[in-house]
């Protein structure tokens, strides 16, 4: 294989690679399947079984700070990384 068709393979390879994310919705915005979740029936215990005990199964600790902002259609979703772009270091003054 020639210089060129190694060139032209690893082009096409990063543009397809690079096309996947131009693909990906950002579905974070749109209603996602849990949000229509339903609550099944409690567990019906046989007569002449003990009922467990379910007071603290699934207590939920008391939230004691102010909800998050909602998120504009243009923001990425939080599932996503921040982008990392580091501060370059300020040169040492002498």
């Amino acid at each position: 294989m020639g210089f060129r068709t190694i060139r032209a393979m690893a082009a096409i390879g990063f543009v397809g690679l690079a096309g996947c994310h131009t693909l990906h919705e950002r579905a974070c915005h749109k209603p996602q399947p849990y949000m229509d979740a339903k609550s099944a029936a409690p567990l019906v215990i046989p007569p002449g079984l003990d009922t467990p005990d379910r007071t603290n199964a699934l207590r939920i600790p008391d939230l004691n700070t102010p909800a998050p902002t909602a998120r504009k259609a243009n923001e990425p979703c939080l599932d996503e990384p921040p982008p990392f772009n580091a501060p370059k270091p300020a040169p040492p003054q002498t």
